[in-house]
């Protein structure tokens, strides 16, 4: 039986209503002519020079489209020449890099790509680690700006607070409301859970307990929108690469698409037969999901309104980060780590107990509380929220098929989300005493902060 549904019962879409329904324009009614009319030879030729001309126009047409895609290519390899020339000292242009600049974005583009990169990685020292402190209570979640500039971070506390990922200040501080003033307070007042930032820097979106979806100007803090519509906790946000198109995903067992460019809402997506926990995108017109207790992890193909259907875990799925366009990485309750192709309803690569403590401990002790994956490279992370915590490095071994140990970086308290940043050059963490969905246990010795790690390479390498 396929795994590809298509239109199927459990599936359903709600398309956008328009807010100003069209007036419905009445059809005019052919005209007769009075006296009939007889064509003589000179409109018949008339009519044949206007064919002529016609044939003659869109050939012009086609010729222009065609000069058209050569001017666009011819400036698109200038461009990439003018980088490469940028990072040269000696200022000159290496087609060999030009070209492997070419091969690696059409690598990119089928979801194939992999750079080596966690191989050259050195396990870092406790200089290599920064701390920042701000938040009353856990952290929750985390987003970096594309450029590298700034951190995002939200928390329990409902607070979010921008930070300068050079200096390590605050910057701005959206501080959390009490609930029942709503209203009148500009944030948040119950506990933000997810954050989203545009790959132009120009929208940053934060959901939280309260079912609504606040939009911000990521460099003044200023609260640009508010989207309502979830019937239930907001568990993941994701902006698909490129775009201002923002998924959206819900306790609610529901995944919204939204429209930033009108502020508007687009459709609904069901399938889900429990809570979704987390949601990405890259830069196809789709989203992956995992969706908690109900086992599966899911691709939703926007445009042909269908979902690819995945299982693997014995337990609940709670994280997932996409490697590339056709690979994925995800974590869960049962203390596993799966790598999935979208080719394969079953993970290609499985690591059990992959945070497995000293003590053979499992379950709660071994939760896999957050992933993150360096995109279109072979470095991987995972973190738990166990006592005794740690962030793993993983290896992804060619095509993906196997997961290597690298090194443990000790980190105290739940690790409840993970990024690298876009160069690859460090990993940052949210930690919290608390895991970010309940409070079944408190790590009272743990620090609610973001931990920055730099990551650095083997110079002999």
């Amino acid at each position: 039986m396929s795994f590809f549904i298509k239109g199927s019962g459990k599936t359903k879409t709600k398309k956008r209503k328009p807010t100003t329904p069209e007036k419905a324009v009445p059809k005019k009614k052919a005209r007769r002519p009075r006296n009939d009319e007889i064509l003589s030879e000179s409109d018949d030729s008339d009519n044949e020079r206007k064919k002529d001309s016609d044939i003659e126009l869109s050939e012009a047409e086609e010729e222009t489209a065609q000069e058209k895609r050569l001017r666009l290519t011819k400036l698109y390899l200038s461009q990439l020449e003018q980088e490469e020339r940028d990072k040269s000292e000696l200022h000159e242009i290496d087609e060999d890099a030009v070209a492997h600049r070419l091969q690696d974005e059409i690598l990119e583009q089928r979801g194939k790509l992999q750079r080596k990169v966690a191989e050259l990685l050195v396990p870092p020292t406790m200089e290599d680690l920064r701390v920042l402190r701000g938040h009353r209570l856990p952290l929750t979640c985390l987003v970096i700006s594309s450029d590298n500039k700034f951190i995002y971070s939200a928390s329990k506390d409902g607070a979010i607070i921008m930070w300068n990922f050079e200096t390590s200040k605050k910057i701005k501080i959206i501080p959390g409301g009490r609930k029942g003033t709503e209203d009148t307070h500009i944030g948040h007042t119950t506990q933000v859970l997810a954050l989203a930032i545009s790959t132009d820097n120009k929208f940053l979106a934060s959901g939280c307990k309260s079912k609504v979806i606040h939009i911000w100007n990521p460099q003044s803090m200023e609260r640009i929108h508010t989207f309502k519509g979830h019937r239930d906790s907001i568990s993941g946000l994701a902006f698909r690469k490129g775009t201002h198109q923002l998924f959206s995903a819900s306790h609610d067992r529901s995944v919204k698409v939204w429209n930033l460019d009108e502020m508007a809402y687009v459709e609904t997506l069901f399938g889900h037969q429990d809570s979704i926990t987390a949601i990405d995108s890259l830069t196809r017109d789709r989203a992956v999901t995992a969706g908690s207790r109900d086992n599966t992890v899911r691709i939703w193909k926007i445009p042909e309104e269908s979902q690819l259907v995945f299982k693997g875990h014995s337990g609940s799925i709670d994280c997932i980060r996409l490697i590339n366009e056709e690979h994925m990485i995800s974590g869960g309750e049962d203390g596993s780590v799966a790598v999935w192709s979208i080719m394969k309803k079953k993970p290609i690569a499985v690591v059990e107990n992959a945070h497995e403590n000293s003590d053979g401990a499992r379950h709660q002790q071994n939760w896999i509380s957050a992933v993150a994956a360096l995109h279109n490279t072979d470095l991987l992370a995972t973190g738990t929220c166990s006592r005794d915590s740690f962030i793993r490095l993983w290896h992804c071994g060619t095509g993906f098929r196997s997961l290597t140990p690298l090194f443990n970086i000790p980190v105290m308290g739940s690790v409840n989300d993970l990024q690298f940043t876009s160069d690859g050059r460090h990993l940052v963490a949210a930690v919290g005493q608390e895991h970010k969905w309940g409070r079944w246990w408190r790590l009272k010795n743990a620090k609610n902060c973001i931990v920055i790690i730099k990551l650095k390479k083997d110079k002999d390498v």
